[in-house]
């Protein structure tokens, strides 16, 4: 008499059991599709992929330019025809990174604080990884000027490794209050010649352009420990450059955890510019054990198959260095078309969808 209700316990705790499980599964389930869906500011839901790991190669662009060049009404179109956001675009065509700069105090406040927080969190929303790449001016500095901030321009020195550290801290500590933690910071941009000249010319003093970047590396691991520090030097084929100057840095003290390099071959020359990249980045690994990032790259936009064929060749060159030591390699403002701001090596078309160089990112 005593089996039977005992047997119909069993049979409840199974039924629960299975029941459990089913609920388990379903809100997993839920819990994934909900993951990888956004509401648009329309409201309607969008699937995004999820974000790459860190440490993932990188495919990426710099799209600095795109606030401005929506704000003058320029719109972006996929590749048939269809008008959408740039970052879908872009993600559409593989690429996983941002790349944005910062300048201290612009006159016309494009890539002030400000509007890197706006456009990096669209880069989030995208699930895209980023990159922060400081000037240190108020407007473009590379190997032909480094110009200080205005708000800078008397200071000393040691003022302007003071400068450096507290505007990298503020510009990084503002994304991280928003949850962005960019996977790599640039400290200065394509520094041949150091930065903030004169004081931080590597020519006149490498032990001043060493102190300024170890600044900048210690403001950006107080903020975010694991945010891997770039030293951006352009003209990524020429080797005696970069040993002069990471063997300067070097013994002079400054640190960092990547070397980044700018290519901008021709149509013609782009297979010999690639072999020597190969050379030199195999040579800054042997020589000081970084990673190497090409932070930069472009092409006319008029060789648009060669620049995809260029494209492909340097992200297998990048893939083949030893230990995984090639992170990625980033196109420079590749929105840009109908000459904006006279800038002619983009990859889009003058109609605004992206030409074929693009497709040299696809999986």
């Amino acid at each position: 008499m005593e089996i039977i209700p005992i047997q119909l316990n069993k049979k409840k705790m199974k039924i629960n059991r299975i029941y459990g499980a089913k609920n388990l599964s379903i809100l997993f389930m839920a819990i994934i599709f909900a993951a990888g869906c956004k509401k648009t500011p329309k409201g309607d839901t969008q699937i995004y992929p999820l974000p790459d790991p860190p440490g993932t190669y990188a495919k990426g662009a710099d799209v600095s330019w795109v606030s401005e060049m929506e704000a003058g009404g320029k719109k972006f179109y996929n590749s048939a025809g269809v008008q959408q956001d740039l970052f879908k675009i872009l993600s559409d065509k593989g690429i996983n990174s941002i790349r944005l700069r910062v300048w201290v105090n612009p006159s016309s406040g494009w890539c002030n604080t400000a509007d890197v927080l706006a456009k990096a969190k669209r880069a989030k929303a995208m699930n895209m990884r980023i990159l922060i790449d400081f000037h240190y001016s108020d407007s473009w500095a590379d190997p032909g000027q480094q110009t200080k901030p205005a708000a800078w321009m008397s200071q000393d020195i040691t003022a302007l490794k003071t400068s450096v550290y507290n505007h990298t801290v503020d510009v990084l500590t503002t994304l991280k209050n928003n949850k962005i933690i960019p996977e790599w910071v640039q400290v200065g941009n394509e520094t041949n010649n150091g930065m903030l000249w004169d004081e931080g010319k590597a020519s006149l003093s490498m032990k001043n352009f060493a102190d300024l970047v170890l600044s900048g590396y210690n403001a950006v691991k107080f903020v975010n420990p694991s945010s891997k520090v770039i030293v951006h030097l352009s003209n990524g084929y020429d080797n005696s450059l970069f040993r002069w100057m990471f063997d300067g840095l070097k013994s002079n003290g400054a640190k960092w955890d990547v070397i980044g390099m700018s290519l901008y071959p021709s149509a013609t020359d782009w297979a010999t510019k690639n072999t020597q990249c190969l050379a030199n980045m195999t040579d800054m690994i042997s020589r000081y054990g970084s990673e190497i990032m090409i932070c930069e790259i472009g092409m006319p936009v008029a060789e648009a198959a060669a620049a995809k064929s260029f494209i492909a060749d340097l992200l297998a060159k990048t893939k083949s260095l030893p230990n995984q030591k090639g992170l990625g390699v980033f196109y420079w403002e590749p929105e840009s078309y109908n000459s904006w701001n006279g800038y002619k090596l983009g990859a889009f078309d003058d109609t605004g969808k992206p030409t074929v160089a693009l497709d040299a990112f696809l999986p």
